[in-house]
């Protein structure tokens, strides 16, 4: 065994000691130069970075707290305003089976507003149409029967009702102005596209004073035309200003493949003000109307009668009494069967024809109704009419139906 002094001990520390300082001394040289070789790395980077020199202003920004501009808060504000009072509507109608037995033939679905704080409903007619079950369903996911309280096909607006819960406060739509609506004027829709609710979109009046035709008898006139995406499950919905405010129902979309091509219109709040206001009163519209029986007008009966127009509406008869009558409108004496020999029918020709009605021209049924679809009765119309190959202009005074 090998003996050590104190002596030796003591050099061993030391050397130790200095092995040890010297790693770290090492250690912290290393580390210093990494950090110096980052360094002048980042800055040859930042040396090669290419700065752009741009004049596009930023946009305008709501306040310095967030990223918002003045028109993303203006959409904001609208949607949180309006989307608790925007519906889902679904439907159901019901039919019989071999047995006799009822089932579901069919279901759809669109969107509505709440009007009224006690549970009144404005939507589209074609949204309810022959529908034996309707169920309204609202933000907070609860459903609700809903019954038709009145609908106006000539205008497709209707009103529907349900019962809320007495301690439950509906948020609801106000009615706007749209007669003095603007093309480019910014415009908000609200609904249920594909049942996805209160889906929300933005355009522009592309539009103003459109009249389109919805079916065979239906003309709607004034229509506002928006590029606003309207989707099948809009219908019914509303189409607000920038301030929240309803200036149109969603109704009709132009396109090819059922879906948003930017060409949508909307019936405008100016005439759903006035139907909503009878139909809440009366159940229906009271619109001024002639008491007459009408024909369309064709090229084959033109050529039987001797007609040198082929368009407008055939007066067959004038009720006895009626203020049409009074007014100075002729219906014909000339009895024909006009029809298939099944559905044949007796029309009376030879009587007046009409073709215009202030100063709009009547050339289908679509077109009369269309006319007549803002008159109460009382008004008075200028009705131009064909008679014995000349045209005159009659003033008749439009009375209620009967």
């Amino acid at each position: 065994m090998r003996l050590y002094s104190k002596r030796h001990l003591v050099a061993a520390s030391c050397i130790s000691a200095i092995v040890v300082a010297s790693l770290f001394v090492a250690f912290i040289l290393l580390h210093k130069s990494k950090e110096a070789d980052l360094s002048q790395e980042q800055t040859l980077i930042k040396a090669n970075t290419i700065e752009l020199e741009t004049n596009t202003p930023s946009l305008t920004v709501a306040n310095d707290t967030n990223l918002y501009t003045q028109d993303e808060i203006q959409n904001i504000s609208v949607y949180e305003r309006c989307n608790e009072a925007v519906v889902n509507i679904t439907t159901q109608i019901m039919g019989y089976d071999w047995f006799l037995e009822p089932v579901v033939t069919s279901s759809g679905s669109g969107s509505g507003s709440i009007i009224d704080k006690r549970g009144y409903v404005v939507t589209n007619v074609h949204v309810i149409e022959n529908a034996s079950t309707i169920t309204i369903s609202l933000s907070d996911g609860s459903s609700y029967e809903g019954s038709v309280v009145g609908q106006d096909v000539e205008s497709d607006i209707a009103v529907l009702k349900f019962t809320p819960p007495a301690d439950k406060e509906l948020k609801t739509i106000a009615f706007g102005n749209s007669d003095s609506l603007k093309i480019g004027q910014k415009v908000i829709a609200i609904g249920n596209p594909f049942g996805l609710e209160r889906t929300m979109t933005t355009g522009i009046i592309s539009g103003l004073g459109r009249p389109i035709q919805e079916s065979s008898s239906v003309i709607i006139r004034n229509m506002i035309q928006t590029d606003a995406a309207i989707n099948p499950g809009n219908s019914g919905g509303p189409l607000l200003d920038s301030q929240g405010k309803m200036i149109g129902i969603n109704t009709i979309i132009y396109s090819n493949s059922g879906s948003s091509s930017g060409v949508g219109f909307a019936v405008p709040v100016s005439t759903a003000r006035r139907v909503v206001s009878d139909l809440l009163q009366y159940g229906k519209v009271n619109r001024g109307i002639m008491r007459l029986s009408l024909v369309q007008n064709s090229s084959r009966i033109a050529n039987y009668a001797g007609y040198r127009i082929s368009t407008g509406m055939i007066v067959s008869s004038v009720a006895q009494g009626s203020l049409a009558e009074s007014g100075g409108i002729k219906g014909g004496t000339n009895a024909v069967r006009y029809g298939s020999t099944r559905n044949a029918q007796t029309i009376y020709l030879g009587g007046d024809i009409i073709t215009g009605i202030d100063n709009i021209q009547i050339s289908t049924l679509a077109d009369y109704y269309s006319a007549l679809e803002d008159k109460k009765p009382g008004d008075v119309v200028n009705v131009s009419v064909y008679r014995n190959g000349r045209t005159q202009t009659l003033r008749i005074t439009l009375e209620a139906e009967r």
